[in-house]
């Protein structure tokens, strides 16, 4: 198959769709790869690198999309990109439909077959290919909230772990699935007081297993959720329904009653949002305030630290990828997980969750796939 790598032309969108080292794997298994000069800059890899890989050195993104017949990406395409797509090519890359009506739009009328990263899923019910940028994302929730609780940047003045004699930062973590995790465990290394939110109880008695005791595991009420955010400094928003938007947890009436200066972290952003007061920000505006508390809501948050998390995302979409370059639709037909990943094909929504949420027709993927 020919397969096409086109640079990432999002806001301060540094990974890219395959490092060299997955080029080489594609090319091992007998496909063509195309990859769009300086496509790689974000992670060091330079054209030679690419081509040093088997790859063949595209001069621009037309080319891309014109020449190949597997699209592969890292973050939704922008207009300019779906209007380059067309029906019998495959779409391969993070889509995030559920919010975003006009990306929809755009796939649909375009045809393609768009398989999203965020929804395939494993034997274990995982969602193996969203799971390493969840836990670059947790990560950094903390260390953007804890620049942005200092004064500079429009913050509390507060240290996230103190100073002896100086109590530290409270930060609440709403939703204990992998990006939750990671944000925990880099606040608790902080020396932050931290405490986990979440309506599933097996998952809180694991958490407080794993911490030891190093962490509040407190189930999530619309009670226990406003007397935690009054009382916290920093609040990571970590819930994630697979192919939905995200729920709007926190109010802005709950923003009321926060500190001012405290810090709002919206990891679901990509989904919509899980503050009522969310909206997309950008690595160079990456926050604004409402109601004297600090949001930061950047959309592509792991696109901050490409040469680690391009590494980390080809890790876990490299066999997916070579599935679907080496069997074409077979693939899907084949491998359930791989088609709980197909949102669009040939101008239908084949993934139930976004359906609803954007009050689309649902198309069964086996049947659209006929």
């Amino acid at each position: 198959m020919r397969v096409g790598v086109p640079k990432e032309i999002k806001n301060n969108e540094f990974r890219v769709g395959m490092t060299p080292g997955a080029v080489r794997e594609y090319v091992a298994h007998g496909h063509k790869v195309m990859v769009q000069t300086n496509a790689g800059i974000g992670i060091k890899a330079s054209d030679d690198d690419y081509k040093a890989a088997g790859a063949k050195i595209a001069p621009d993104a037309k080319t891309i999309f014109a020449e190949n017949e597997m699209i592969v990406k890292v973050k939704e395409p922008q207009p300019a990109e779906y209007a380059q797509l067309r029906e019998g090519q495959i779409l391969y890359t993070y889509l995030h439909l559920a919010p975003d009506p006009e990306q929809t739009k755009g796939l649909l009328k375009s045809g393609v077959t768009g398989v999203a990263y965020e929804t395939v899923t494993d034997d274990h019910g995982g969602l193996p290919l969203l799971a390493p940028m969840s836990e670059v994302a947790g990560r950094l929730a903390i260390q953007a909230a804890a620049y942005a609780l200092t004064a500079p940047a429009g913050g509390r003045g507060l240290l996230m772990g103190g100073v002896p004699g100086v109590l530290p930062a409270k930060v609440l973590v709403i939703g204990g699935g992998v990006v939750g995790t990671h944000a925990a465990k880099m606040a608790i290394g902080l020396g932050a007081e931290v405490t986990i939110l979440d309506r599933n109880l097996r998952r809180l008695a694991y958490l407080d297993d794993i911490f030891g005791g190093r962490v509040k595991t407190r189930y999530s009420t619309y009670e226990a959720l406003a007397e935690e955010t009054d009382s916290a400094d920093v609040v990571v928003g970590a819930v994630l329904i697979p192919g939905a938007s995200a729920p709007k947890l926190v109010t802005r009436d709950m923003l009321k009653g926060m500190k001012q200066g405290a810090v709002l972290v919206d990891v679901s952003i990509d989904q919509g949002g899980c503050f009522e007061t969310s909206r997309p920000t950008t690595h160079a505006e990456p926050t604004y305030a409402v109601e004297g508390v600090v949001h930061y809501c950047v959309a592509n948050m792991p696109g901050a630290v490409p040469l680690t998390s391009s590494h980390a995302l080809n890790n876990a979409t490299l066999a997916y990828g070579l599935q679907l370059a080496d069997e074409g639709l077979g693939a899907l037909r084949k491998n359930k997980h791989l088609r709980n990943g197909l949102n669009v094909h040939r101008g239908m929504v084949t993934h139930r969750a976004v359906a609803e949420a954007l009050s689309l027709p649902f198309k069964d993927p086996m049947e659209a796939l006929g």
